[in-house]
């Protein structure tokens, strides 16, 4: 004799008759660990295998609004004595819940590390590779050959760790996107770009062809990352406008008040 899947499903998706009336039985269980007034009205069951059923109850909790107490039975084979299996609290569809949890180092934004704060980096950071790595003279200037390639000659007495290729091009990019690059209300409406300043400092290796620091004190960027297609109102360049011809005279002043003697032949 077979059974008709479908029908085999069905079974299996009605709850256990004995479990499904024990609506005191997990109420009491709800009440032992909550508390009586925590406890709301039942709001259903729901089966959840062979002889196992979890009730829903209402929380009453203050703050809690959306939750609800999910009580689990459960009685073994040919046996009428119930069992409760566990009583937890869980937020329903309208629940206000927290956040996803993120770990500390995605929550971080620039700007958070204060005075004494610490910000780890990973072994395995792909913006840092170590610094016996870093530059090759055949392709990249070096500032000073004579004492950064030493450094690739004997690991450990320079810098541990320096900019990967990954890390480089994530700082430019983030340079060139934000506040000092040239897509900003200022310098779209700066007369001249800081490539042609005066002002701006120029920077060695790579990130020299696209960027220079501003030495500017009366402007916001002064110290700052500047993209050479950025520009502010302190160009180098910029002049006060003076009106062209000789210079105004003020008019002349007859003076009616005093008088002087005038000389007859």
């Amino acid at each position: 004799m077979t059974t008709d899947p479908a029908t085999a499903r069905s079974a299996r998706a009605r709850p256990d008759a004995v479990l499904a009336r024990a609506v005191d039985e997990a109420r009491a269980a709800a009440v032992e660990v909550a508390g009586p007034s925590n406890v709301g009205d039942h709001t259903g069951a729901r089966p959840e295998g062979d002889r196992v059923v979890t009730h829903l109850f209402r929380c009453t909790q203050p703050g809690y609004r959306g939750w609800h107490w999910s009580v689990t039975l459960a009685r073994a084979p040919r046996q009428r004595h119930i069992t409760v299996d566990e009583v937890v609290l869980l937020p329903g569809d309208d629940a206000l819940v927290a956040p996803p949890w993120l770990p500390w180092s995605e929550r971080v934004e620039p700007g958070d590390v204060g005075p004494g704060d610490l910000l780890p980096v990973d072994d395995d950071d792909p913006r840092l590779v170590p610094g016996w790595f870093a530059g090759d003279p055949a392709t990249e200037a070096l500032v000073d050959e004579s004492t950064v390639r030493s450094v690739a000659d004997e690991v450990g007495l320079g810098r541990e760790r320096v900019l990967s290729l990954e890390g480089r091009d994530e700082a430019a990019t983030r340079w060139y996107d934000g506040d000092h690059g040239p897509a900003t209300p200022m310098a779209e409406a700066a007369p001249a770009r800081c490539a042609s300043c005066g002002f701006l400092v120029r920077m060695a290796g790579p990130l020299g062809t696209l960027f220079g620091v501003c030495a500017n004190g009366m402007v916001s960027d002064d110290g700052s990352v500047v993209a050479h297609d950025h520009g502010c109102g302190g160009h180098s360049d910029v002049r006060e406008s003076r009106p062209g011809g000789p210079p105004r005279l003020p008019a002349p002043v007859l003076d009616t008040v005093a008088y002087a003697p005038l000389a007859r032949d």
